[in-house]
């Protein structure tokens, strides 16, 4: 039996000024149509059963535009270019090259601006390819639909095709099976009319709709899917057919709610969060170093203004100048893999990160955990035996139903007994008549002749418990026996359909629901969700790696359970499968109480969108990050809510616009997947910050310390703009690097304070092998003098500053086996050559026109035992870094 997720909303109506839309309001808000009858709401849209004028159709499409989607305006590349700025190592960078540019520092202005443009070019253009893509997957959501219109008042109404974007408020239309609801509508008349409206809702089974002119007290603040007079953009007619009134279209119907600016409003993600962090931290550093090598020079050497340039190469030499490079580039080559290989496209570069940061998923059961197709797990008689009699005439009822109907297909439920059942079209029993399903009886009847038994005819009548006992001839203890038992294997998580048959005196004339009395009850076929094949597996590998899954459903709780436990999917702390929190029991908690059930529970029963968004969020404000799997509108909010949204190519329009990732197909393989690219490339990016910061600090404090020792400047500001320049490029294969196989089991999150420790102790012992440096070349070069030892010590301090580069690009890559470090790559490729530069370069004419000369042979021999120290030292550090972490 279905079970209906309740939000409300508001929208457009007729006459008057189009309100504004507000998706997902609270429970219990008007909706166009929804209050008052049939005729009067004919009335308010200025209409009738015959349908409007042609003339009067034109009009009110000039006035309230066209049926279709709002949709989300593509961002030009130049924007895209302009908006990267934003990020904040850009825009230090940008700042320290304008700065460069004003103090005549042309060299090191050219070089920082040149990588501003290289990263802003890069990140742009990938995601304008992304968007590109996902504009290729974008979907109609219906074409044409059947409308009623009359040429003039007096001519008789027609029915014609006609665009669905030419459908306006008050227009009459035609469902019938197959159909997609154009707009919201508001149901006139019906005949055995359900809808399947998972994508508003979430719910797994069709649901009934028909007029209903008078209030029923039993639907009061059951929100507007529970309606049975409306229907909503989005959903698909099932079975049966109707008439309606269209009462919005366009941006007012609840399906483009979700277009709001403030609905796709999105706090700062995982990525943003920790990289803002760590760039805030090491912004403070670079502009508080200028202003203290400017006055510690002049307090104790007497210098100017002429160090400003000196000082601004420090603060370019603390700043990882080739992150926004390298981030956007591990990215984006993630990113391209994954499109190449699994078919996942990323709109959002940044996304790729957060999926490896990933540590809890949540989703919907339906298609991601199950087939989205029920299967008969039992038949059994009133006394909870098993008989297979059940299924046969359950089977007989539903294959006669199907051809004397001439339904188009069985549904979901019918469609689950006939392949349970052995054939079923080979039995001696031969169909007369059939009473198709109907919302308001929630029953089928077939009318079988079996030869050999002239003048009798067997009714067969299937459908909901309860409907169903109402037509038997019980007794009341009997009728809530059977109901008890339904209830007990309901809540077991199976879907039920009574079966119930009487025998009739055989009759030529037709026969109508007020034969469907007096009959006897056969049995209960019971039907339970099939697990998808992957799924289990797929469970296992993300907990393995560390990622939570949680199941946030419409369904009865009993089914979520059922369907978890089948995966082996623990639902509760204890390990059991009993405890699944309700939506009824969410609305009781605070939003702190909220973030520690969550933390805690598994499966959550019965959501609404609003349910699912505050759930997400109550678990990022946990601090965990969250991903989110959804591809209908009822998962918008929660889309939004999440790190990242992710849903399957085949989601509805305003999902694939809403997620950051979009899946080939809904399976929780291809996230997996999704989920070891995003942890390669932060694995990638991980190695470079810690690496590149810890030598960046060495340097800088080794160069303060020598600026206020020497009577000269310790590196020339060219010197430094070349070594930045020697490093950018080695630097670069990090994001070509593979990372360490322990780096893909966890979450990849970047957390300020562990960077913090890490350059902070890794940075002091490169300043140390700095300082030692100073020792070697004050003992090589203590003949040298004036300007041939300050050129002799800029080349040595040259030399080994890329030399202990290079060893910190070997030794730091942390969560590596041995023969992982050992291992090739386009990594050591580059520190070799860092290595080969930083030793040649001082000899070659190049050197003299950098202000450097030759070293003699005892530097390079007393070099080789400071760097042999050194690189014992990170070896150790590192070791002593992994085990404590």
């Amino acid at each position: 039996m279905p079970e209906s997720s309740a939000a409300a909303g508001s929208g457009r109506t007729i006459p008057g000024t189009p309100a504004p839309v507000t998706p997902f309001p609270a429970l219990g808000s008007s909706v166009p149509g929804s209050v008052g009858t049939s005729l009067q709401i004919l009335r308010s849209l200025e209409s009738g059963p015959r349908g409007l004028v042609e003339a009067h159709a034109e009009e009110r499409l000039a006035r309230f535009g066209e049926n279709v989607l709002p949709a989300w305006r593509p961002v030009p590349w130049p924007r895209r270019f302009v908006r990267s700025l934003r990020d904040p190592f850009t825009s230090v960078l940008l700042c320290l090259g304008l700065v460069s540019a004003v103090v005549s520092a042309w060299g090191t202005a050219c070089v920082i601006l040149a990588l501003v443009a290289v990263s802003c070019l890069l990140r742009s253009t990938e995601e304008h390819r992304a968007d590109r893509s996902t504009a290729a997957l974008r979907e109609l959501v219906a074409t044409t639909a059947t409308v009623v219109r009359r040429t003039s008042a007096d001519a008789p109404s027609r029915e014609r095709e006609v665009p669905v974007a030419d459908l306006v408020p008050g227009d009459v239309i035609r469902l019938g099976p197959g159909d997609l609801v154009p707009a919201d509508v508001r149901v006139l008349r019906a005949g055995g009319l359900t809808v399947h409206q998972s994508a508003l809702t979430g719910e797994s089974a069709p649901v009934a709709k028909h007029p209903l002119d008078a209030p029923d007290p039993a639907l009061a603040g059951a929100g507007p899917f529970a309606q049975p007079q409306l229907c909503f953009q989005g959903s698909s007619v099932t079975s049966g057919s109707g008439t309606a009134v269209i009462t919005a279209t366009g941006g007012a119907t609840r399906f483009a709610a979700a277009h709001d600016g403030r609905a796709r409003q999105r706090g700062a993600s995982a990525f943003d969060r920790s990289v803002q962090g760590i760039s805030w931290t090491l912004i403070r550093f670079m502009l508080l170093t200028p202003p203290l090598v400017l006055m510690a020079n002049a307090a104790l050497r007497g210098r100017g203004l002429e160090t400003l340039p000196f000082a601004v190469a420090v603060a370019v030499g603390l700043t990882p100048e080739m992150l926004p490079v390298i981030v956007t580039t591990a990215l984006a080559r993630g990113a391209a893999r994954l499109a190449r290989t699994s078919g996942v496209i990323v709109k959002r570069l940044p996304a790729l990160h957060d999926l490896g940061a990933v540590d809890v998923l949540c989703l919907d059961k339906t298609g991601t955990l199950t087939e989205d197709r029920p299967v008969v797990e039992a038949a059994v008689d009133g006394s909870d035996l098993p008989d297979p009699g059940v299924l046969r005439w359950a089977a007989l009822s539903a294959l006669w139903t199907l051809q004397l109907a001439e339904l188009p297909a069985p549904d979901a439920l019918d469609e689950a007994v006939l392949d349970a059942a052995e054939h079923p079209e080979d039995s001696a029993y031969e169909g007369v008549a059939a009473l198709p399903f109907d919302p308001v009886r929630r029953v089928a009847t077939a009318v079988l002749r079996r030869p050999g038994r002239l003048g009798v005819h067997t009714l067969v009548t299937k459908g909901a418990v309860e409907a169903v006992l109402e037509r038997c001839a019980l007794d009341g203890d009997e009728r809530e026996r059977l109901l008890a038992l339904a209830a007990r294997k309901a809540e077991s998580g199976l879907r039920l359909l009574a079966v119930a048959r009487a025998d009739r005196p055989a009759r030529h004339g037709g026969y109508t629901p007020a034969d469907e009395r007096g009959l006897t009850f056969v049995g209960l076929v019971a039907l339970r969700d099939v697990p998808a094949p992957s799924a289990a597996d797929a469970l296992d590998v993300l907990a393995r790696r560390g990622v939570t899954v949680k199941v946030l459903t419409g369904d009865h709780p009993g089914t979520a359970a059922r369907v978890c436990e089948d995966l082996g999917l623990r639902t509760d702390a204890a390990g059991g499968y009993g405890e699944v929190v309700t939506a009824e029991l969410v609305d009781t908690l605070s939003d702190a109480e909220l973030a520690r059930v969550a933390d805690r529970a598994t499966v959550f029963a019965r959501c609404t969108p609003e349910h699912k968004a505050r759930i997400v969020s109550a678990l990022r404000a946990a601090g965990h990050t969250t991903g989110f799997l959804g591809d209908g509108v009822n998962d918008l909010p929660a889309l939004h809510a999440a790190d990242v949204g992710i849903c399957p190519r085949n989601a509805v329009d305003v999902a694939r616009e809403a997620a950051d990732v979009v899946l080939a197909e809904k399976d929780l393989t291809a996230i997996d997947r999704a989920v070891l690219a995003g942890r390669h490339s932060s694995g990638n990016i991980a190695t470079y910050l810690r690496i590149t910061l810890s030598s960046n600090l060495g340097n800088v404090i080794a160069m303060l310390t020598a600026g206020l020792m020497l009577p000269f400047l310790p590196m020339l500001p060219a010197q430094v703009l070349v070594q930045n320049l020697c490093f950018d490029a080695a630097q670069l294969a990090f994001a070509f690097d593979r990372p360490g196989a322990s780096a893909l089991r966890r979450p990849a999150v970047l957390r300020s304070r562990d960077f913090l420790r890490f350059i902070t102790g890794f940075g002091l012992l490169n300043a140390a092998a700095d300082l030692a440096t100073f020792g070697v070349l004050a003992l090589a070069l203590h003949n040298a003098a004036g300007t041939d030892g300050e050129a002799a010590f800029h080349a040595g301090w040259f030399t080994e500053n890329l030399l202990t580069q290079a060893l910190v690009m070997v030794l730091l890559r942390t969560g590596r086996s041995a023969a992982e470090r050992r291992a090739g790559g386009p990594l050591r490729a580059a520190a070799g050559g860092l290595a080969v530069v930083g030793v040649l370069l001082p000899l070659t004419p190049l050197g003299p026109l950098l202000g450097m000369s030759a070293l003699p042979l005892l530097y390079y021999l007393l070099l080789g035992s400071v760097l042999g120290l050194y690189a014992v030292g990170l070896t150790a550090a590192r070791r002593r870094y992994e085990r404590r972490r």
